[in-house]
């Protein structure tokens, strides 16, 4: 899927086929634009925003950046228009922890946005690195064969191991890595590890339609495997030294199977503006809503600021 423009397009209520879900929810390769910055007037912290989709908020009002497919509404954006801080995004669809210190398409590393004299720095990255895109695309293609099973946990899990659970754990070192390169680049900044936001029902119900094609069993499993996402990016944050963001307790009742209105994650046939699978603009606000909340909570003096 590297290097190959994606269109996002998905209709609404129609089947959709495993190669194009794994297109419209993929979010990867894409040529990448400049950093926005806030408007100016804004005093205060400098805030530096990093990582994936889920950041950069994709098809959310207004797209500012078309080639990251950045939101003038994601959640980092909200948060220095709320706090009055210089907002630096570089935010961008697609990336893994590689795209902190390499180039993704003409973006240059994420890293680069980050000055010795940073005060805060959120990144939600990790998602791209366990490939979730690609695994909600393989579930939604083996759910014809058992739908009142779970065929998707069976892949995964087939030979005794779940190969999901592994990944997670494979990607732990590397968001220590990153973690502990924006100290050495920012080192007075608080950092913030955002996790992601709840995607599929917390009880494990399912919601089995042709805009949400999981089978029945495999709610439960793509809900635990992102737990354990989440999980793992919390003891990393905690072990260094950063502070870990919370998306996921406050948005249980929004998932894709909420209706219209209630749901912050759009589903796989979006019925508001965003992405397959990822946050509307309800979604990105409640994620921001939790980032201001733990900075207003852990602000205290033993962080020195410049």
């Amino acid at each position: 899927m590297k290097n190959v423009r994606i269109r996002l397009t998905a209709r609404r209520g129609a089947a959709l086929s495993t190669a194009a879900l794994t297109g419209a929810v993929a979010l990867v390769g894409f040529a990448a634009g400049q950093a926005g910055a806030s408007p100016a007037g804004h005093s205060g912290r400098d805030h530096v925003a990093l990582g994936d989709s889920y950041a950069s908020a994709p098809l959310v009002p207004d797209q500012v950046d078309t080639t990251c497919f950045r939101s003038s509404h994601n959640y980092p954006s909200l948060v220095a228009a709320q706090r009055h801080a210089d907002l630096t995004d570089v935010s961008c669809s697609g990336a893994t922890t590689a795209q902190m210190t390499a180039p993704q398409g003409t973006a240059p590393a994420q890293f680069t946005a980050l000055e010795r004299g940073t005060d805060v720095v959120t990144v939600s990255i990790g998602g791209n690195d366990i490939g979730f895109s690609s695994v909600i695309a393989t579930c939604a293609g083996v759910t014809s064969s058992d739908p009142a099973g779970a065929p998707c946990r069976a892949h995964f899990t087939s030979g005794g191991s779940d190969r999901l659970a592994e990944r997670v754990e494979q990607t732990a070192p590397r968001i220590a890595e990153v973690i502990r390169g924006i100290h050495r680049r920012s080192p007075h900044a608080e950092v913030l590890v955002v996790g992601y936001p709840d995607l599929f029902p917390d009880d494990g119900a399912g919601c089995t339609s042709s805009s949400v094609p999981f089978a029945a069993g495999d709610f439960s499993y793509l809900r635990d495997t992102e737990k354990k996402l989440n999980s793992m990016l919390a003891g990393q944050a905690r072990e260094n030294g950063a502070r870990y963001v919370d998306t996921y307790t406050p948005t249980i009742g929004h998932d894709m199977c909420r209706p219209t209105g209630e749901r912050w994650i759009e589903s796989l046939a979006p019925a508001t503006p965003a992405a397959p699978a990822h946050p509307n603009a309800q979604g990105e606000q409640a994620m921001a809503t939790a980032v201001v909340r733990t900075l207003s909570h852990h602000h205290g003096p033993h962080h020195s600021h410049h």
